[in-house]
């Protein structure tokens, strides 16, 4: 059975896929591949690298080092994704395959030891470890996003100068008056 740890960090990270899936529906094809300079990532290079690094650390992650003998880190940052179906399938392949391993764990799991770049971790630590990184780059995502967006840009939380209505209708939902 999964501890509550482990189903809470499974919500958190379907969450920030969510926010990942709702900013690629806000972009043409174009901005996907926009780049603000010649040091900036793109979204499909981002999209690549966590692509990349979610198939090297989370295949066969409890037996084998999470940074695999086959993964070409450096080659995730020239992208060479062509179209917004490749960029879709990237995206879904790799985090098809995180939750799957996610999906693996037992409590007994959570203090083992495995291993990212021979540096050892707990199972455990190894969640928050990327927990933090995908969260980040999700959220150059969405930055991105909204740059190329502007005023036409769908907020993905609470509006701008709506937290007190947001607030109020959440109270209201839960039974409670605010």
């Amino acid at each position: 059975m999964k501890t509550s740890y482990l189903d809470s960090a499974i919500k958190r990270f379907e969450y920030y896929k969510t926010l990942g899936d709702k900013t690629f529906s806000q972009l043409t094809e174009e901005q996907l591949f926009w780049q603000p300079s010649s040091e900036s990532n793109s979204i499909a290079t981002l999209v690549k690298h966590l692509w990349g690094n979610m198939l090297s650390r989370w295949t066969d992650f409890l037996t084998t080092d999470g940074e695999k003998t086959w993964r070409n880190r450096d080659a995730e940052f020239e992208n060479d994704i062509k179209s917004r179906e490749e960029l879709l399938l990237k995206w879904n392949e790799g985090w098809t395959c995180f939750l799957n391993a996610l999906h693996t764990i037992t409590d007994e799991d959570l203090d083992r030891e495995i291993f990212i770049r021979s540096e050892s971790h707990t199972v455990l630590d190894a969640i928050n470890r990327q927990l933090a990184h995908y969260s980040y780059h999700i959220g150059q995502i969405v930055y991105i996003g909204k740059l190329l967006r502007n005023e036409e840009w769908k907020t993905l939380s609470i509006p701008k100068g709506k937290s007190s209505e947001f607030n109020a209708e959440k109270a209201n939902e839960a039974g409670r008056n605010p």
